[in-house]
């Protein structure tokens, strides 16, 4: 079906007209229209295009006010001010336009005319490495962003940059040479769990990295592996994929918790892009981009300085021939332009990082690999911070674990549901406990502008009340509830009816769905999504306190409500699936 027009985009193109009526020579002009309290909308655009004719706004606003017909669309507009107009709309306008949204599967939410290929880089665990609270947001954010935009047209491709290359292998490899069995899963047959191949892992690691510390002839033999690694060497190679696949176990299962889905071919590590590299390089240095300093392959810039006050450069090469981080990024940006022919790259990554990648994506500007027509965008986050403001640690004052956090928050979860829960069998408590759980702790990261820190603070975020997820996992489950002792009633729209001033507020934020998203979309800001889901979440429960829906007055009004629950719970349920977030029939 195609998109349906907002009220706000219709009202628009109503004032618009009247406006190149009345002043034929402006051309096009924009209204500025936006919401109001005064009215449903206010149209602003009036005072600097009277100020550019030399004419009296209040005249002009009065002169387009007459050439726009009333009675379908807007019920009443005014002059205001010095020529502002408010304008209502009327109450079957919002029922029929509601009709029409509900009629689609899609709510009315435009496809983005100017759709492409976004790669998104998110969600970036270290092999061998137990994932901590800092790999939270750039997996929350980076798998909201890619719902968010794919539901808008966009193709997108999924990348998880693990890092799974470097020094630190030639140690772990090694030590595995010489004691052969510490990967063996101590469980029998059958898959390794997460937990297990994660503790094998860090069993593994503590042991190469103490030997490593201790013992000079071991560390001599551990980086001679790195240069067997790098040179290809197949038993090395196939130790370090025994290292990768191991790993892997252990990641899904912590993506599995935080109810994500990361696919296989999807993980590109840095390791993916070593073939590259030595053609980047001499890319690089043959067009002049980057030069040799102290035999280092750098690329300098007039812009970033250090302490010093000298250049800042980025060392693409070191001078014993290695390969430093921007190499790799470097080469991941001709891979994903050249053979994703991506149009969008997007960085979900640590704002401290920013530097970074600002001399990466000038660097690959300057190489030609970026230019108009493609574009690289950090998506940086901030910092999660304990209830003390600081950095989040254990009491012991070491990193948290992720999978604590995530068990933490499940747990907790389920003893809010248990609680609550009237018929829910111990099963359904675990389940739904796993839902709000992990819900809450998505909700919490993503209602937070992502380039803000944020505290986390399990009490608030699992609470029924303010802006948190379960708040708006209750306002749907409550709706259900409705939806299932409405008997023989049934929702349907009645633009007949008159609306009460609940019922107007949130059929108008229900019509705003498609624009918030296509904002949403194009600022790369969840976070506007779940302030929206939030309002919306806050107008219904004004709206059930105000208007009886099953006891209305008559069986049209009961319909006509049910159907105002019906789309509210429809659109709650799809927005929060865009941020990753499942919404329970009952609670």
């Amino acid at each position: 079906m195609a998109s349906v027009p907002s009220l706000a985009s219709s009202v628009e193109q109503r004032v618009s007209d009247a406006l190149a009526s009345a002043l034929p020579e402006a051309g096009a002009a924009d209204p500025l229209l936006r919401r109001s309290d005064r009215a449903d909308f206010q149209a602003n655009g009036i005072l600097a295009l009277a100020k550019k004719a030399k004419a009296n706004p209040r005249e002009l606003a009065t002169t387009v006010v007459e050439g726009i017909p009333t009675g379908d669309l807007i019920k009443e507009i005014e002059v205001s001010g010095p020529g502002f107009l408010n304008i209502t709309v009327s109450d079957e306008a919002i029922v029929r336009t509601l009709a029409a949204r509900a009629a689609d599967d899609r709510l009315g939410v435009p496809l983005s005319p100017s759709a492409g290929t976004t790669v998104i880089d998110y969600a970036q665990p270290n092999v061998a490495k137990e994932m901590h609270v800092g790999h939270l947001r750039s997996a929350v954010i980076g798998a909201a962003m890619v719902e968010i935009l794919e539901f808008t047209g966009e193709k997108v491709v999924r990348r998880h940059h693990i890092g799974d290359w470097g020094t630190q292998f030639g140690m772990l490899i090694q030590y595995l040479l010489e004691h052969p069995h510490e990967l063996d899963h101590k469980g029998g047959e059958g898959e390794a769990s997460g937990e297990e191949a994660m503790s094998n892992l860090n069993r593994l690691y503590k042991a190469s990295r103490a030997l490593f510390d201790s013992d000079e002839e071991f560390k001599t033999r551990a980086r001679a592996r790195v240069v067997d690694l790098q040179a290809g060497d197949e038993e090395t190679l196939a130790l370090w994929q025994r290292f990768v696949d191991e790993s892997k176990i252990y990641f899904y299962s912590v993506f599995n918790k935080l109810d994500m889905d990361i696919q296989d071919p999807d993980v590109v590590g840095e390791s993916g892009y070593n073939d590259m590299l030595a053609e980047t390089c001499k890319l690089l240095e043959e067009s002049g981009v980057a030069v040799r300093s102290n035999g280092a392959l750098c690329v300098f810039f007039d812009e970033y300085k250090g302490p010093d006050g000298n250049p800042t450069p980025l060392i693409v090469q070191k001078s014993d021939g290695g390969f430093g981080y921007a190499a790799t990024d470097l080469s991941a940006i001709r891979d994903r332009v050249g053979n994703l022919k991506a149009d969008t790259l997007i960085y979900v990554v640590d704002a401290r990082q920013g530097l970074h990648f600002k001399m990466v994506f000038e660097t690959a500007r300057r190489a030609g690999w970026l230019n108009e027509d493609v574009k690289a965008v950090q998506l940086a986050f901030g910092t999660v911070l304990g209830a003390d403001g600081k950095p989040f640690k254990t009491r012991e004052g070491e990193t948290v674990r992720l999978v604590d956090l995530l068990d933490e928050a499940v747990e907790r979860a389920a003893s809010v549901v248990r609680e609550k829960a009237q018929d829910l069998t111990e099963e359904e408590i675990a389940e739904r406990g796993a839902q709000v759980g992990i819900g809450a702790v998505k909700y919490a990261d993503l209602s937070t502008s992502a380039s803000r820190d944020y505290k986390f603070d399990l009490d608030q975020m699992v609470s029924l009340t303010g802006d948190t997820s379960v708040y708006l996992q209750y306002a749907y489950a409550r709706i259900q509830s409705i939806l299932r002792k409405a008997g023989e009633a049934r929702p349907a729209a009645h633009p007949e009816l008159e609306l009460a001033a609940s019922e107007r507020a949130l059929g108008l934020h229900l019509d705003g769905f498609g624009e918030l998203v296509a904002e949403a979309a194009a600022e790369y800001a969840p976070h506007k999504l779940a302030a929206y889901l939030y309002q919306l979440a806050s107008l219904y429960t004004t709206f059930y306190a105000e208007c009886p829906v099953l006891k209305a007055d008559t069986p049209e009004q009961v319909e006509n409500r049910l159907f105002l629950c019906e789309l509210t719970a429809r659109t709650l349920s799809k927005g929060m699936s865009l941020l990753g977030i499942r919404t329970p029939e009952k609670l």
